[in-house]
């Protein structure tokens, strides 16, 4: 009985040996991706933006270094196990994606330099414009139209655009009021949860002028940065941005369609540096024209925010041409960016650009160059991102004099799969 019961223990181990291991599958997969990056969190503290998943995929500790290998051989298998598993075309398509960028970032977590494009490419999907300086002298001749005088124009400028701070006695009622507009206008279009939320935080310190960190269960936390004065502008900008319907409203729909309808974990983390993060910053931007459209929303600062904030009202038109001409030169700070990371120009030649091409004030270069040492190529999630959004909007029927359309694809785009090069 005792030979006979090591017999059959030895099969059963035989069998069991011998036995195909499961099959990967999407909700696997999922799994492992969501624990993978929660691990490279741990070594980047700008990495993980949000997570809501299960507490217990949470790691538990960490190695006293990068193991980067370690975390790049994974991030490999999951792309190899995601191309030969069955499932949403969509859905496979942005999880390769998300994690060429987490490989990628373990890379330069661990030494390894791209230039400016190579990054945009690798962590963002996306190629970023390149444009001349003569471009950007050409729309300082607009400039100087629209704000004649002597002296530079950068002074001329911040002269005329600093009658529009907002009094720090007067910042919460001015945001609370535009974010408290902003979500009325995207609550009238969407079916949002009925307990979503926000705190709002003011701030200092910081390299960026305002940022939501989504909590998950359809709550954010919303931090505006008062380091430098705040301009009337901002208000919508902001309360659009990083609420209504910017990223609080892209990150609800994501949890309420993807995470909780279709149960797809992966989007319970939001790695900062991916493919995600141009559709999100795109989508913010963009969203402030959907919610305000044409000529809403200076009407509705001249009626509402401008008297909150005790500020003249008479000079509001003429205060939004030169806003929409400095719009025009974002991507100047794009070049900035692109000349400093790749070594071509020093950080004090990169604070002379900005201040030559988007008229920024020398505190408000420091905070940029200190973005760009934060975040990188990042930039380009801003600008390229919205016109990529718009494109794509446009295209697909939701022009400006078509709002109820434009509010119909907007939100299909926010709570789908998507990257810039689908939506291209």
């Amino acid at each position: 009985m005792k030979k006979a019961s090591i017999w059959m223990l030895s099969l059963a181990v035989c069998i069991a040996c011998t036995q195909p291991e499961e099959p990967p599958t999407m909700d696997n997969i999922a799994e492992q991706y969501v624990k993978l990056m929660l691990e490279i969190g741990q070594y980047n503290a700008d990495f993980v933006d949000a997570y809501y998943g299960p507490e217990e995929w949470r790691p538990d500790s960490k190695a006293d270094s990068l193991p980067a290998d370690d975390f790049i051989s994974r991030a490999n298998n999951l792309i190899s196990q995601i191309q030969s598993v069955e499932g949403d075309k969509d859905r496979k398509f942005m999880l390769v994606k998300q994690l060429i960028a987490a490989r990628t970032k373990v890379e330069m977590m661990n030494g390894k330099v791209y230039s400016f494009d190579e990054e945009s490419k690798l962590l963002y999907d996306a190629e970023p414009p390149s444009f001349p300086e003569s471009y950007f002298d050409s729309l300082l001749v607009d400039l100087e139209k629209v704000l004649p005088g002597e002296g530079k124009l950068a002074d001329r400028y911040n002269e005329f655009v600093n009658q529009f701070i907002i009094p720090k006695d007067r910042l919460d009622t001015v945001f609370q009021t535009a974010i408290a507009e902003a979500r009325k206008r995207t609550m009238s279009r969407y079916d949002l949860p009925e307990n979503e939320n926000f705190l709002l935080e003011y701030v200092t310190d910081k390299s960026w002028s305002g940022y939501n960190y989504y909590q998950g269960n359809s709550q954010s936390l919303i931090q505006i940065n008062t380091d430098l004065p705040i301009k009337i502008s901002r208000a919508i900008d902001l309360a659009c941005h990083e609420g209504y319907p910017g990223h609080h409203v892209f990150n609800a729909l994501l949890e309420q369609n993807l995470v909780n309808g279709k149960g797809w974990k992966e989007y319970s983390v939001y790695p900062l540096f991916s493919p995600q993060s141009l559709i999100a910053e795109g989508s913010a931007n963009y969203g402030i024209d959907v919610a305000f459209p044409g000529e809403e929303r200076v009407n509705y600062e001249k009626e509402v925010l401008f008297p909150l904030a005790g500020l003249d009202a008479s000079l509001a038109d003429t205060y939004y041409e030169v806003q929409g001409l400095i719009g025009k030169l974002s991507y100047a700070g794009n070049e900035a960016a692109r000349k400093y990371l790749n070594d071509e120009i020093s950080r004090e030649e990169a604070a002379d650009w900005l201040v030559k091409y988007q008229l920024n004030e020398s505190e408000r270069t420091l905070q940029r160059t200190r973005f760009f040492d934060q975040y990188r190529s990042y930039v380009i999630n801003y600008n390229l991102g919205k016109d990529l959004v718009a494109n794509y909007v446009e295209s697909q029927g939701g022009t400006a004099d078509n709002p109820e359309k434009r509010w119909e694809v907007f939100k299909e785009l926010l709570s789908n799969p998507n990257t810039a090069s689908t939506i291209k």
